[in-house]
């Protein structure tokens, strides 16, 4: 019989944010069933003797203490003990990531995992949006340096992002062309994603929250004045929103879409109505800040989807 553990496969909670944290948020919930938390890194992940075993720690958390968290245990542990195992470290998704993923891969009909890693390779956080660009601002991937310069004739002012970063990290607003930075950019990143800068972005984004195929809830954030960045850890301020009835229905639509993907639990963006291109499927997060804006728990609906 498997035990009643979730593993949790991600940063070291001290430097995790308790008052926003998902991973905590659904950790803490969780462990209100009795179930116990194990965590790890993902750089402590091996396989040993055909074995997939995590070099980690059980740990309890506590949102009423001022240290949120008490490791109770250190120790090796065989994953396939797990009920279930969360993937949430940060991206980049690069190849230590990716790696992760494969490793996992040799579990996965024995454990669920969330995300499915293969789901997770094959789910780009930007790209797969391609698929949705009739409900996006205008997008290009590109690293062609000519492509890019006649973007930035037809729209003057152009956001450019990594593909494969996160958090709003490295994301640059440009009113003209600039080569070196571009340059520079383009050699650090590889492909990029140039879209057409929205104005409207100042008065906030919209995080809609997709578990298991259904639209569960959203937030908006706002970002500081004189930023465009609408990320809470870039000092972005979430407020409590609803969708409009265009947001709802490509929402249901990406939901929808995801869950063919297996890919359970999902965070996509909105600015002025508009998709924005960023489908997060490696860490989604804001659902602890969510239920401190409306009282809507969505990690008691993650579970129960769940069936646990």
């Amino acid at each position: 019989m498997t035990n009643k553990i979730v593993a949790v496969q991600g940063n070291h909670p001290s430097k995790l944010n308790p008052i926003t944290d998902t991973s905590v948020f659904l950790a803490n919930e969780i462990q209100s069933k009795n179930y116990k938390i194990f965590y790890y890194d993902p750089k402590d992940l091996s396989v040993i003797n055909s074995k997939v075993i995590a070099s980690g720690f059980f740990i309890k958390f506590d949102y009423s203490k001022k240290k949120f968290f008490k490791i109770l245990k250190k120790q090796k542990l065989d994953l396939t003990k797990c009920k279930f195992i969360l993937i949430r470290q940060d991206p980049p998704f690069n190849l230590e990531y990716i790696s992760a993923t494969y490793i996992l891969d040799t579990i996965k009909d024995k454990v669920k995992i969330l995300n499915n890693p293969t789901a997770i390779r094959n789910v780009s956080e930007k790209l797969y949006s391609v698929k949705y660009q009739k409900y996006m601002p205008s997008t290009i991937f590109t690293k062609n340096i000519n492509e890019i310069k006649n973007f930035f004739k037809i729209h003057k002012k152009v956001i450019l992002k990594p593909i494969h970063s996160y958090g709003g990290n490295d994301i640059h607003l440009l009113s003209k062309f600039n080569l070196k930075l571009i340059n520079i950019f383009i050699k650090k990143h590889g492909h990029i994603m140039c879209q057409k800068f929205l104005p409207k972005i100042s008065k906030g984004d919209k995080r809609v929250f997709l578990i298991n195929g259904k639209v569960c809830g959203a937030i908006s954030r706002v970002p500081k004045q004189g930023s465009f960045l609408s990320n809470m850890s870039k000092g972005a301020k979430p407020i409590n929103i609803q969708l409009t009835k265009a947001e709802n229905k490509i929402s249901k639509l990406i939901a929808k879409d995801l869950k063919k993907e297996n890919i359970f639990f999902a965070g996509i963006d909105f600015i002025d109505q508009k998709l924005n291109g960023d489908i997060n499927v490696t860490s989604p997060t804001g659902l602890k800040t969510l239920y401190d804006l409306s009282g809507i728990n969505l990690a008691k609906t993650f579970w129960k989807e769940l069936k646990v």
